[in-house]
């Protein structure tokens, strides 16, 4: 049995620290509030993990630490760096495994289908950010300071994400759902269950070290067809759909935040949106997990 210390209780934490915990390890995970899933494996540690001593000092003995983080969106050119440092220097003092749970804003707007060889061309201080933090801890793991690896998800269909909250949760009450984007363009969506099974599939195989890695995600679909397949799974009633345009969304964003957020990564669902896990699959053998089944998972999550 190994030590697992997760920084960040949101859903791919969540997810994370409960499939280590049942495949008998000892997970730690660190969160402002202490939060996390509750099991006898499982260690909640309330604590701002920017404290780089006591991070350190919780990682002492880890295998592997996993960076679940999520700084509020609004926050990330912040927030991010401190927690990032941190992080770097608990896995050096530890030597633990850094393995971490990005996304696909690293590589910037693209005109086909992304896998680990797409080059990182980011064009917004965000999306370079996320682009950098890889950038920092393949740095670090060339020069043999730390062992450091990613996985790269794109939209998730669960928890807190566009589908779940603009389109699952209307539908599954019978209401009209107004999305942010264009409801006919193909888009990859990632399961949290995938993310979580990458991230601990990737920490432990000496082979991800030093690499980057998509996680293992459906073929693409456009929000209708998802829509339509939600509903069809969670037997709700069918699908009524509206696309808000672009200019009310500016508007909107003008008064909110996180409404203004979205013109950052507008690009990416106004045209194909493509993730390739090919490689993920052929080198690890994970699947993604078949979309009706995380469909069913999203609906059962709202209704309770």
């Amino acid at each position: 049995m190994s030590l697992h210390v997760i920084v960040g209780a949101g859903p791919v934490g969540t997810a994370t620290a409960r499939l280590l915990a049942e495949r008998g390890e000892a997970v730690r995970i660190v969160s402002r509030r202490g939060r996390g899933p509750e099991h006898p494996a499982i260690e909640r540690v309330a604590m701002d993990a920017t404290d780089v001593e006591r991070l350190s000092a919780l990682a002492d003995t880890a295998a592997a630490v996993y960076n679940c983080a999520n700084p509020p969106y609004h926050r990330w050119l912040t927030d991010w760096p401190p927690l990032v440092s941190a992080l770097l220097a608990a896995a050096e003092r530890s030597g633990a495994v850094l393995a971490t749970a990005n996304n696909l804003y690293g590589y910037g707007p693209v005109t086909g289908p992304m896998d680990e060889s797409t080059p990182l061309s980011p064009t917004h201080p965000k999306l370079r950010l996320r682009a950098d933090m890889w950038r920092d801890a393949l740095g670090r793991h060339e020069a043999g300071r730390i062992r450091a690896t990613e996985v790269r998800a794109s939209d998730y269909i669960e928890a807190n994400s566009l589908f779940s909250i603009a389109v699952a949760k209307p539908l599954l009450a019978g209401r009209r759902a107004y999305v942010p984007a264009p409801l006919d363009v193909p888009h990859s969506w990632t399961s949290v269950a995938d993310v979580a099974k990458t991230l601990v599939a990737v920490a432990s195989d000496e082979r991800a070290w030093g690499r980057a890695w998509a996680v293992p995600t459906n073929p693409p679909v456009t929000i209708r067809e998802l829509a339509g397949r939600f509903t069809q799974v969670a037997g709700a009633p069918a699908p009524e759909l509206t696309s808000i345009p672009y200019p009310v969304i500016w508007t909107v964003g003008l008064f909110s935040p996180l409404v203004r957020e979205l013109r950052t990564t507008r690009y990416q669902f106004y045209r194909p949106f493509i993730l390739d896990s090919t490689l993920t699959t052929r080198t690890f053998g994970i699947q993604p997990t078949p979309l009706d089944e995380v469909l069913r998972a999203t609906a059962a999550s709202l209704r309770r």
